[in-house]
């Protein structure tokens, strides 16, 4: 038997809401109703208001509140011998309430480690350099890689791998001072980056993994040499053979990789990746995600990033969501798609939309003194009691309110619709989603839940909290 659920909801919801059930009943397999409280926003509902104007049919299952609901449900509860529950906040988010979504049981799982390069630790304190390094760690790097210049000798890197250590984070060295790297792998650096043919008889005294690199990226398969040279004393190694910048060899460097894999079908091979994000004017994350998914189909588990230039300041949190994405894409057999939003920023995966005959029709019913925005089709929506302003620029939407002379339009009323329209016209200019008193979703880099200013209670003159929009 299909299971009857009871919605409740406002009067402004009503027809996004019954247009959302008109498809989702079916898919899903329940019957509803919808119950239309006499109030304009369905977010300022509490269930203590609710309880006596709640009328639930006969045969219902469950009774569906809007998320927004806020406050102790036992008013509702005492008094009906039925489950109750909070839906979706956004009633356009009922489809994947209800499950509508694919199954991504596998999501989480990955085989590339992230290597964190701190570049010119020598120019900065220690306590700088722990404190990006433990920040670093809890992004999701696997090992933090010290960066020292080259041409001197930092005396105080046995300093800093001992504090890094203390801390339990796993910590390489980038040097080809022999002096540095063995100062470093004494007190505990697992992996020196990088040996060729100049340093590579010094590796038999280092106890340590190492990365082999050309001595010049063009003659790339002379690296034989040096692989053989540390294979035959048992020294761990793995190969990079350099990814190089746009411009300067990119696409044949990847080409080196690819035939790398073929070349030494065994052996660890770890990719630069910073060469690409430091080096290019484009947000890091997309690239990320390409270079993370050309190593997952070929095998290379291990990655060195940095995060030094701004766009790439979250190379990091970067890197960890790409290569769970690719490993789970790889793995099902899926696209990388639908799979997780975190990495995508500067747009949304999906907009949507109540449409302008909504809009309108909204309008046509606010009685309150309450304002709305939306953003959609091209468009800022301002409506008030009786009033509905549409256009491009919000200065002038807010120009046609003044006109209007409105009494509720003080100073924090006016800050915040300025506040409201600035986050809506961003949503507007890049493609994103925008909820009123919501935070606009930026993926991994959202900030917590806004405070919902228009949303607040006030106290009647007997004591009781009421709804500001009842009518």
């Amino acid at each position: 038997m299909q299971s009857q659920i009871h919605f409740v909801t406002g009067r402004l919801a009503e027809a996004a809401l019954r247009r959302e059930l008109e498809s989702l009943g079916q898919k899903v397999g329940f019957r509803y109703t919808i119950q239309v409280l006499p109030i304009t926003v369905a977010a300022l509902l509490t269930p203590k208001w609710i309880a006596p104007r709640l009328k639930v049919p006969e045969g219902t299952d469950l009774v569906m509140l809007p998320g927004y609901c806020h406050g102790d449900l036992s008013p509702i509860t005492d008094q009906v011998s039925i489950e109750v529950k909070l839906g979706p906040k956004d009633l356009r988010n009922l489809p994947e309430y209800f499950g509508q979504k694919p199954d991504r049981s596998g999501f989480g799982k990955q085989d590339i480690d992230i290597i964190a390069e701190i570049n010119h630790a020598p120019r900065q304190s220690i306590e700088k350099t722990i404190q990006q390094a433990v920040q670093m760690t809890e992004e999701g790097a696997d090992l933090i890689d010290v960066g020292c210049d080259p041409g001197s000798t930092w005396h105080g890197l046995a300093d800093c791998i001992k504090e890094l250590r203390a801390r339990n984070i796993r910590c390489s060295v980038d040097s080809f001072n022999a002096t540095e790297v063995a100062a470093a792998t004494s007190l505990g650096a697992e992996l020196v980056l990088s040996v060729n043919s100049t340093n590579r008889e010094h590796a038999l005294d280092w106890d340590a993994e190492v990365v082999v690199v050309p001595d010049d990226p063009k003659n790339w398969q002379a690296m034989e040499e040096t692989i053989d040279y540390l294979a035959a004393r048992k020294i761990p190694l793995r190969v990079d053979p350099i990814l190089e910048p746009i411009g300067f060899g990119f696409a044949a460097s990847l080409e080196r990789y690819m035939q790398s894999r073929k070349r030494w079908p065994e052996s660890e091979i770890m990719m630069g990746i910073g060469n690409l994000t430091e080096l290019t004017d484009v947000d890091s994350a997309g690239v990320n995600v390409i270079l993370l998914a050309i190593c997952q189909e070929l095998g290379i588990r291990s990655v060195l990033t940095t995060q030094v230039i701004n766009w790439a300041r979250s190379s990091v949190v970067e890197c960890d969501i790409a290569r769970k994405l690719v490993h789970y894409s790889i793995q099902q057999k899926v696209p990388p798609k639908h799979v997780t939003e975190d990495l995508v920023s500067l747009r949304d995966p999906k907009l949507n939309e109540f449409g302008l005959d909504v809009i309108q029709d909204l309008a046509k019913n606010i009685k309150d003194n309450n304002y709305r925005i939306f953003a959609e089709e091209g468009e800022l929506h301002l409506l008030g009691s009786g009033h509905l302003f549409s256009g491009e620029d919000p200065f002038d939407l807010f120009d046609s309110l003044a006109d209007t002379q409105p009494t509720n339009l003080d100073a924090s009323h006016a800050f915040y619709l300025g506040y409201e329209l600035s986050k809506a016209l961003t949503a507007l200019t890049l493609g994103k989603q925008y909820t009123q008193d919501q935070a606009l979703h930026w993926g991994h880099l959202t900030q917590p839940e806004e405070d919902r200013h228009r949303l607040k209670k006030r106290k009647s003159n007997s004591g009781n909290d009421k709804p500001e929009n009842e009518q």
